[in-house]
Protein backbone atom coordinates (compact mmCIF):
# COMPACT_ATOMS: atom_id res chain seq x y z
CA UNK A 1 0.00 0.00 0.00
CA UNK A 2 3.05 2.19 0.90
CA UNK A 3 4.68 1.70 -2.28
CA UNK A 4 1.49 2.46 -4.24
CA UNK A 5 0.67 5.40 -2.22
CA UNK A 6 4.32 6.95 -2.88
CA UNK A 7 3.79 6.30 -6.73
CA UNK A 8 0.36 7.57 -6.44
CA UNK A 9 2.06 11.04 -5.21
CA UNK A 10 5.07 10.91 -7.80
CA UNK A 11 2.90 11.14 -10.39
CA UNK A 12 0.46 13.72 -8.85
CA UNK A 13 3.73 15.90 -8.80
CA UNK A 14 4.93 14.92 -12.28
CA UNK A 15 1.44 16.40 -13.39
CA UNK A 16 1.47 19.15 -11.06
CA UNK A 17 5.36 20.40 -12.35
CA UNK A 18 4.24 20.03 -15.85
CA UNK A 19 1.13 22.21 -15.79
CA UNK A 20 3.63 25.11 -14.68
CA UNK A 21 7.30 24.21 -16.72
CA UNK A 22 8.33 27.93 -16.06
CA UNK A 23 8.26 28.12 -12.11
CA UNK A 24 9.72 24.49 -12.47
CA UNK A 25 12.10 25.81 -13.98
CA UNK A 26 12.73 28.40 -12.33
CA UNK A 27 13.04 26.46 -8.45
CA UNK A 28 15.11 23.43 -10.09
CA UNK A 29 17.54 26.39 -11.06
CA UNK A 30 17.50 27.87 -7.91
CA UNK A 31 18.50 24.99 -5.92
CA UNK A 32 20.99 23.55 -8.74
CA UNK A 33 23.06 26.91 -8.91
CA UNK A 34 22.87 27.22 -4.45
CA UNK A 35 23.99 23.37 -4.53
CA UNK A 36 26.98 23.99 -7.06
CA UNK A 37 28.07 27.21 -5.79
CA UNK A 38 28.01 25.38 -2.26
CA UNK A 39 29.62 22.32 -3.52
CA UNK A 40 32.00 23.81 -5.45
CA UNK A 41 33.87 25.32 -2.94
CA UNK A 42 33.22 23.16 -0.40
CA UNK A 43 35.44 20.78 -2.77
CA UNK A 44 38.31 22.99 -2.64
CA UNK A 45 37.61 23.58 1.49
CA UNK A 46 38.08 19.98 1.41
CA UNK A 47 40.91 19.18 -0.50
CA UNK A 48 42.91 22.49 1.69
CA UNK A 49 41.89 21.66 5.00
CA UNK A 50 41.80 17.33 4.51
CA UNK A 51 44.58 14.59 6.63
CA UNK A 52 47.53 14.17 4.45
CA UNK A 53 48.31 11.33 5.62
CA UNK A 54 45.04 10.30 7.82
CA UNK A 55 45.77 6.53 8.61
CA UNK A 56 49.19 7.64 10.90
CA UNK A 57 48.88 11.26 11.31
CA UNK A 58 48.18 10.88 15.30
CA UNK A 59 51.62 8.82 15.58
CA UNK A 60 53.33 11.64 13.93
CA UNK A 61 54.28 14.73 16.24
CA UNK A 62 55.95 18.10 15.79
CA UNK A 63 58.15 18.98 18.14
CA UNK A 64 58.66 23.01 18.87
CA UNK A 65 61.67 24.13 21.33
CA UNK A 66 61.83 27.60 22.11
CA UNK A 67 65.52 29.12 21.88
CA UNK A 68 64.58 32.68 21.91
CA UNK A 69 62.52 33.28 24.58
CA UNK A 70 60.49 35.86 25.93
CA UNK A 71 59.63 38.44 23.59
CA UNK A 72 60.02 36.65 20.46
CA UNK A 73 57.09 34.30 20.55
CA UNK A 74 54.01 34.21 18.99
CA UNK A 75 50.14 35.18 20.59
CA UNK A 76 49.89 32.38 23.20
CA UNK A 77 53.60 32.28 23.66
CA UNK A 78 53.91 30.17 20.71
CA UNK A 79 57.56 28.58 20.28
CA UNK A 80 58.92 29.12 16.46
CA UNK A 81 57.56 26.30 14.45
CA UNK A 82 60.75 25.43 13.32
CA UNK A 83 64.13 24.24 15.09
CA UNK A 84 67.46 25.24 14.76
CA UNK A 85 70.23 23.43 13.82
CA UNK A 86 71.92 22.52 16.78
CA UNK A 87 68.35 21.70 18.74
CA UNK A 88 67.61 19.17 15.58
CA UNK A 89 70.72 17.61 16.03
CA UNK A 90 70.92 16.92 19.34
CA UNK A 91 67.18 15.57 18.89
CA UNK A 92 68.54 13.45 16.19
CA UNK A 93 71.68 12.11 18.17
CA UNK A 94 69.52 11.09 20.98
CA UNK A 95 66.83 9.23 18.88
CA UNK A 96 64.21 8.98 21.79
CA UNK A 97 61.41 8.12 19.25
CA UNK A 98 60.47 5.16 17.27
CA UNK A 99 61.23 6.95 14.04
CA UNK A 100 62.58 10.67 13.34
CA UNK A 101 63.83 12.71 10.46
CA UNK A 102 65.47 16.67 10.58
CA UNK A 103 64.17 18.02 7.08
CA UNK A 104 64.99 20.98 4.82
CA UNK A 105 63.79 22.31 2.03
CA UNK A 106 66.71 22.28 -0.92
CA UNK A 107 66.55 23.62 -4.60
CA UNK A 108 69.71 22.08 -6.59
CA UNK A 109 70.12 21.62 -10.28
CA UNK A 110 70.43 18.60 -11.75
CA UNK A 111 73.48 19.05 -14.58
CA UNK A 112 73.72 17.90 -18.20
CA UNK A 113 75.12 15.02 -18.71
CA UNK A 114 78.80 14.46 -20.46
CA UNK A 115 76.66 13.64 -24.23
CA UNK A 116 74.29 16.48 -23.38
CA UNK A 117 76.07 19.80 -22.59
CA UNK A 118 73.80 21.34 -24.54
CA UNK A 119 71.09 20.77 -22.33
CA UNK A 120 70.27 23.32 -19.55
CA UNK A 121 70.30 22.06 -16.09
CA UNK A 122 67.44 21.45 -14.51
CA UNK A 123 66.19 23.26 -11.12
CA UNK A 124 64.93 20.81 -8.56
CA UNK A 125 62.21 20.59 -5.90
CA UNK A 126 63.30 18.60 -3.07
CA UNK A 127 64.46 17.80 0.58
CA UNK A 128 67.28 17.19 3.03
CA UNK A 129 65.84 13.81 5.53
CA UNK A 130 67.29 11.64 7.28
CA UNK A 131 67.16 7.82 6.59
CA UNK A 132 64.09 7.13 8.34
CA UNK A 133 61.84 9.63 6.39
CA UNK A 134 60.79 6.94 4.14
CA UNK A 135 59.46 4.42 6.45
CA UNK A 136 58.13 7.04 8.84
CA UNK A 137 56.09 8.43 6.08
CA UNK A 138 54.79 5.65 4.50
CA UNK A 139 56.86 6.99 1.11
CA UNK A 140 55.57 4.47 -1.68
CA UNK A 141 58.41 3.89 -4.13
CA UNK A 142 58.10 2.44 -7.72
CA UNK A 143 61.86 1.24 -7.57
CA UNK A 144 64.23 0.60 -4.67
CA UNK A 145 63.46 2.24 -1.11
CA UNK A 146 65.49 5.16 0.67
CA UNK A 147 68.57 5.08 2.01
CA UNK A 148 70.29 3.05 5.43
CA UNK A 149 71.22 4.65 8.37
CA UNK A 150 74.75 3.65 7.88
CA UNK A 151 74.66 5.83 4.17
CA UNK A 152 73.57 8.76 6.90
CA UNK A 153 76.48 7.99 9.22
CA UNK A 154 78.98 7.82 6.17
CA UNK A 155 77.75 11.11 5.08
CA UNK A 156 77.21 8.86 1.47
CA UNK A 157 75.88 11.21 -2.09
CA UNK A 158 72.84 8.86 -2.44
CA UNK A 159 69.40 9.84 -3.62
CA UNK A 160 65.92 9.02 -3.88
CA UNK A 161 64.01 10.61 -7.19
CA UNK A 162 60.58 11.42 -7.84
CA UNK A 163 58.54 9.23 -10.42
CA UNK A 164 58.23 12.68 -12.50
CA UNK A 165 61.97 13.50 -12.83
CA UNK A 166 62.85 9.82 -13.57
CA UNK A 167 60.68 9.88 -16.60
CA UNK A 168 62.24 12.72 -17.54
CA UNK A 169 65.64 12.00 -17.11
CA UNK A 170 65.74 7.99 -17.22
CA UNK A 171 62.40 7.44 -19.59
CA UNK A 172 60.73 6.08 -16.82
CA UNK A 173 62.84 2.30 -15.97
CA UNK A 174 64.40 1.18 -13.01
CA UNK A 175 67.22 4.08 -12.57
CA UNK A 176 68.33 2.47 -9.18
CA UNK A 177 72.28 1.81 -9.04
CA UNK A 178 72.25 4.53 -11.53
CA UNK A 179 73.80 7.88 -11.02
CA UNK A 180 73.02 11.86 -11.27
CA UNK A 181 74.90 14.89 -10.91
CA UNK A 182 74.00 17.01 -8.69
CA UNK A 183 75.31 20.83 -8.23
CA UNK A 184 78.46 19.13 -9.65
CA UNK A 185 78.11 15.88 -7.17
CA UNK A 186 77.33 12.62 -8.49
CA UNK A 187 74.72 10.84 -6.28
CA UNK A 188 73.68 6.92 -6.24
CA UNK A 189 70.15 6.78 -7.10
CA UNK A 190 69.04 4.10 -4.45
CA UNK A 191 64.93 4.69 -5.04
CA UNK A 192 62.35 5.85 -7.19
CA UNK A 193 59.01 7.00 -5.50
CA UNK A 194 55.52 6.69 -6.73
CA UNK A 195 53.20 9.68 -7.25
CA UNK A 196 53.66 10.87 -3.82
CA UNK A 197 52.30 14.39 -2.85
CA UNK A 198 50.89 14.64 -0.12
CA UNK A 199 48.95 17.79 0.38
CA UNK A 200 49.25 19.70 2.52
CA UNK A 201 53.22 18.60 2.52
CA UNK A 202 53.00 18.55 6.26
CA UNK A 203 56.55 17.93 6.98
CA UNK A 204 57.33 21.36 5.48
CA UNK A 205 56.74 23.97 7.71
CA UNK A 206 59.06 26.62 6.25
CA UNK A 207 58.69 26.17 2.11
CA UNK A 208 54.72 26.39 1.76
CA UNK A 209 52.43 23.23 2.24
CA UNK A 210 50.68 22.92 -0.90
CA UNK A 211 52.17 22.35 -4.46
CA UNK A 212 51.08 20.71 -7.46
CA UNK A 213 53.76 18.49 -7.91
CA UNK A 214 55.64 16.14 -5.83
CA UNK A 215 59.23 16.52 -4.82
CA UNK A 216 61.52 16.05 -7.53
CA UNK A 217 64.53 14.51 -5.39
CA UNK A 218 65.00 14.01 -1.55
CA UNK A 219 69.08 13.79 -0.66
CA UNK A 220 71.04 12.98 2.69
CA UNK A 221 70.62 15.37 5.22
CA UNK A 222 74.10 14.93 6.73
CA UNK A 223 75.53 14.91 3.05
CA UNK A 224 73.57 18.17 2.45
CA UNK A 225 74.81 20.03 5.26
CA UNK A 226 78.47 18.56 5.01
CA UNK A 227 78.98 19.59 1.66
CA UNK A 228 76.66 23.52 2.61
CA UNK A 229 73.91 22.88 0.23
CA UNK A 230 71.99 25.67 0.68
CA UNK A 231 68.45 25.91 2.65
CA UNK A 232 66.59 26.99 0.05
CA UNK A 233 63.24 27.84 2.05
CA UNK A 234 62.42 30.25 5.22
CA UNK A 235 64.52 30.72 7.92
CA UNK A 236 63.74 32.86 10.62
CA UNK A 237 66.03 34.48 12.80
CA UNK A 238 65.62 36.31 16.58
CA UNK A 239 65.48 40.25 16.55
CA UNK A 240 68.64 42.08 17.03
CA UNK A 241 70.99 38.50 16.56
CA UNK A 242 73.45 38.69 13.59
CA UNK A 243 72.06 37.53 10.17
CA UNK A 244 73.92 34.68 8.45
CA UNK A 245 72.99 36.77 5.40
CA UNK A 246 73.58 33.25 3.39
CA UNK A 247 76.39 31.69 5.26
CA UNK A 248 75.43 28.39 5.48
CA UNK A 249 78.08 27.67 8.62
CA UNK A 250 76.64 30.57 10.12
CA UNK A 251 73.47 29.49 9.74
CA UNK A 252 74.00 26.35 11.77
CA UNK A 253 76.13 28.23 14.47
CA UNK A 254 72.94 30.79 14.88
CA UNK A 255 69.94 30.11 16.77
CA UNK A 256 67.73 30.66 13.94
CA UNK A 257 65.11 28.44 13.36
CA UNK A 258 65.47 26.87 9.70
CA UNK A 259 64.68 22.79 10.10
CA UNK A 260 61.83 20.98 10.11
CA UNK A 261 61.52 17.42 12.00
CA UNK A 262 58.78 14.94 12.84
CA UNK A 263 59.51 12.33 15.08
CA UNK A 264 57.06 9.28 15.00
CA UNK A 265 55.48 8.02 18.72
CA UNK A 266 53.37 5.00 19.12
CA UNK A 267 51.05 5.92 21.85
CA UNK A 268 50.45 8.08 24.28
CA UNK A 269 52.67 7.10 27.36
CA UNK A 270 55.45 7.76 24.22
CA UNK A 271 54.21 10.70 23.26
CA UNK A 272 54.20 12.10 27.57
CA UNK A 273 57.94 10.41 27.41
CA UNK A 274 59.44 12.81 24.31
CA UNK A 275 57.24 15.56 25.87
CA UNK A 276 59.07 15.49 29.15
CA UNK A 277 61.98 14.65 27.42
CA UNK A 278 62.63 18.03 25.25
CA UNK A 279 61.14 19.88 28.69
CA UNK A 280 64.40 18.38 30.03
CA UNK A 281 66.17 18.88 27.11
CA UNK A 282 65.51 22.84 27.74
CA UNK A 283 65.95 22.49 31.18
CA UNK A 284 69.91 21.23 30.26
CA UNK A 285 70.09 23.98 28.30
CA UNK A 286 69.39 26.30 30.81
CA UNK A 287 71.64 25.26 32.86
CA UNK A 288 73.93 24.98 30.60
CA UNK A 289 73.67 29.23 30.03
CA UNK A 290 72.22 28.63 26.32
CA UNK A 291 68.70 29.44 27.20
CA UNK A 292 67.59 32.04 30.49
CA UNK A 293 64.33 30.88 30.58
CA UNK A 294 61.98 27.88 31.37
CA UNK A 295 60.96 25.28 29.14
CA UNK A 296 58.34 26.61 26.67
CA UNK A 297 57.71 23.71 24.14
CA UNK A 298 55.24 22.29 22.35
CA UNK A 299 54.39 18.74 20.81
CA UNK A 300 51.48 18.55 18.71
CA UNK A 301 50.59 15.94 16.35
CA UNK A 302 50.07 16.59 12.59
CA UNK A 303 46.02 17.25 13.34
CA UNK A 304 46.59 19.29 15.79
CA UNK A 305 49.87 21.05 13.98
CA UNK A 306 48.01 22.01 11.01
CA UNK A 307 45.51 23.62 12.47
CA UNK A 308 47.68 25.24 14.92
CA UNK A 309 49.15 26.38 11.32
CA UNK A 310 46.08 28.12 9.80
CA UNK A 311 46.94 26.55 6.78
CA UNK A 312 43.27 26.56 5.62
CA UNK A 313 43.50 30.19 3.39
CA UNK A 314 41.61 32.66 4.98
CA UNK A 315 39.78 33.40 1.73
CA UNK A 316 38.73 30.35 0.97
CA UNK A 317 36.55 30.16 4.29
CA UNK A 318 34.64 33.35 3.23
CA UNK A 319 33.83 31.85 0.04
CA UNK A 320 32.64 28.69 1.37
CA UNK A 321 30.55 31.16 4.22
CA UNK A 322 29.77 33.15 0.90
CA UNK A 323 28.30 30.24 -0.61
CA UNK A 324 26.18 28.52 1.77
CA UNK A 325 25.08 32.42 2.16
CA UNK A 326 24.14 32.29 -1.38
CA UNK A 327 22.08 28.62 -0.94
CA UNK A 328 20.08 30.01 2.18
CA UNK A 329 19.11 32.79 -0.06
CA UNK A 330 18.27 30.13 -2.92
CA UNK A 331 16.02 28.21 -0.41
CA UNK A 332 13.90 31.08 0.55
CA UNK A 333 13.38 32.03 -2.55
CA UNK A 334 11.99 28.34 -3.18
CA UNK A 335 10.34 28.67 -0.17
CA UNK A 336 8.03 31.23 -1.53
CA UNK A 337 7.87 29.88 -4.88
CA UNK A 338 6.77 26.51 -3.18
CA UNK A 339 4.41 28.34 -0.63
CA UNK A 340 2.43 30.35 -3.86
CA UNK A 341 2.39 27.34 -5.90
CA UNK A 342 1.43 25.13 -3.36
CA UNK A 343 -1.71 27.81 -1.66
CA UNK A 344 -2.73 28.53 -5.50
CA UNK A 345 -4.45 24.71 -5.47
CA UNK A 346 -6.35 25.09 -2.12
CA UNK A 347 -9.19 24.40 -4.10
CA UNK A 348 -7.68 21.01 -4.99
CA UNK A 349 -6.74 20.52 -1.76
CA UNK A 350 -10.33 21.44 -0.28
CA UNK A 351 -11.38 18.44 -2.12
CA UNK A 352 -8.77 15.76 -1.56
CA UNK A 353 -9.50 16.74 2.39
CA UNK A 354 -13.59 16.42 1.68
CA UNK A 355 -13.04 13.14 0.12
CA UNK A 356 -11.26 11.90 3.70
CA UNK A 357 -7.95 12.75 2.91
CA UNK A 358 -5.94 13.25 6.05
CA UNK A 359 -3.14 16.07 7.01
CA UNK A 360 -0.81 13.85 6.70
CA UNK A 361 -2.01 12.76 2.70
CA UNK A 362 -1.28 16.01 1.98
CA UNK A 363 1.78 16.21 3.82
CA UNK A 364 3.06 13.36 1.96
CA UNK A 365 1.81 14.48 -1.30
CA UNK A 366 3.49 17.97 -1.21
CA UNK A 367 6.82 16.86 -0.03
CA UNK A 368 6.99 14.38 -2.64
CA UNK A 369 6.20 16.81 -5.15
CA UNK A 370 8.97 18.99 -3.38
CA UNK A 371 11.38 16.07 -3.12
CA UNK A 372 10.86 15.51 -7.28
CA UNK A 373 12.11 19.49 -7.55
CA UNK A 374 14.98 18.61 -5.02
CA UNK A 375 16.30 15.13 -7.30
CA UNK A 376 15.94 18.22 -10.60
CA UNK A 377 18.07 20.29 -8.60
CA UNK A 378 20.17 18.02 -7.68
CA UNK A 379 21.25 16.63 -10.89
CA UNK A 380 21.40 19.53 -12.03
CA UNK A 381 23.59 21.26 -9.42
CA UNK A 382 25.84 18.22 -10.17
CA UNK A 383 26.48 19.52 -13.70
CA UNK A 384 27.00 22.96 -12.20
CA UNK A 385 29.48 21.44 -9.41
CA UNK A 386 31.58 19.93 -11.94
CA UNK A 387 31.42 22.49 -14.40
CA UNK A 388 32.77 25.14 -11.40
CA UNK A 389 35.41 22.53 -10.01
CA UNK A 390 36.91 22.07 -13.51
CA UNK A 391 37.21 26.10 -13.87
CA UNK A 392 38.14 26.90 -10.51
CA UNK A 393 41.47 26.75 -11.58
CA UNK A 394 40.52 30.20 -13.13
CA UNK A 395 39.85 32.11 -10.33
CA UNK A 396 42.58 30.07 -7.64
CA UNK A 397 46.18 29.39 -7.51
CA UNK A 398 46.75 26.03 -9.48
CA UNK A 399 48.05 24.33 -6.14
CA UNK A 400 45.25 24.97 -4.76
CA UNK A 401 42.49 24.28 -7.76
CA UNK A 402 44.42 21.09 -8.40
CA UNK A 403 42.69 19.74 -4.41
CA UNK A 404 39.14 20.17 -5.86
CA UNK A 405 38.26 16.74 -7.53
CA UNK A 406 34.70 15.17 -8.54
CA UNK A 407 34.82 11.62 -6.71
CA UNK A 408 31.58 9.44 -5.57
CA UNK A 409 31.57 11.05 -1.80
CA UNK A 410 30.78 14.78 -3.69
CA UNK A 411 28.42 13.15 -5.80
CA UNK A 412 26.20 11.48 -3.07
CA UNK A 413 26.73 14.64 -1.62
CA UNK A 414 25.94 16.90 -3.99
CA UNK A 415 22.47 15.30 -4.62
CA UNK A 416 21.66 14.59 -0.81
CA UNK A 417 22.30 18.22 -0.26
CA UNK A 418 19.80 19.44 -2.89
CA UNK A 419 16.53 16.49 -2.09
CA UNK A 420 17.56 17.21 1.60
CA UNK A 421 17.64 21.46 1.22
CA UNK A 422 14.50 20.99 -0.76
CA UNK A 423 12.56 18.57 1.68
CA UNK A 424 13.63 21.36 3.92
CA UNK A 425 12.33 24.60 2.11
CA UNK A 426 9.10 22.48 1.34
CA UNK A 427 8.29 22.11 4.97
CA UNK A 428 6.18 25.44 5.83
CA UNK A 429 4.50 25.90 2.49
CA UNK A 430 3.15 21.87 2.87
CA UNK A 431 2.29 22.93 6.71
CA UNK A 432 0.28 25.48 5.31
CA UNK A 433 -1.57 23.89 2.34
CA UNK A 434 -2.13 20.96 5.09
CA UNK A 435 -4.20 23.98 7.18
CA UNK A 436 -6.48 24.20 3.98
CA UNK A 437 -10.26 24.80 5.71
CA UNK A 438 -12.18 22.78 3.03
CA UNK A 439 -15.20 23.90 3.90
CA UNK A 440 -13.83 27.88 3.55
CA UNK A 441 -12.69 26.78 -0.05
CA UNK A 442 -15.93 24.72 -1.31
CA UNK A 443 -17.61 27.47 -0.34
CA UNK A 444 -15.75 29.74 -2.01
CA UNK A 445 -16.10 27.75 -5.14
Amino acid sequence: MGKWMFGYYLELAARSLRRSPGLTALMILSIGFGVAASMTTYSVFRGLSGDPIPWKSSRLFVPQIDPWGPGFRGPGDEPPDALSYSDAIALMRQHRATGQSAIYPIGPSLMPTNTDRNRSPILLDGYAVNSEFFSMLDVPFHYGNGWSADDDANQLPVAVIGDKLNEQVFGGGNSVGKSIDIDNHDYRIVGVTRDWNPQPRFFDVQGGYYSVDGPDVFLSFRHSVAINMINAGWDGCRKGASDPQGDFVGLQNSDCVWIAYIAELDDIAAVQRYQQYIDDYASDQLKAGRFRWAPNNRLRDVPAFLDHEHIVPSDTRVSLLVAQGLLIVCLVNTVGLLLAKFLRRSGEIAVRRALGASRKAIYAQFLTEAGVIGVGGGVLGLLFTVMGVLSVDQILPASYAALARIDPSLILLTLLLALIATLVAGVYPTYRASRVQPAWQLKAS
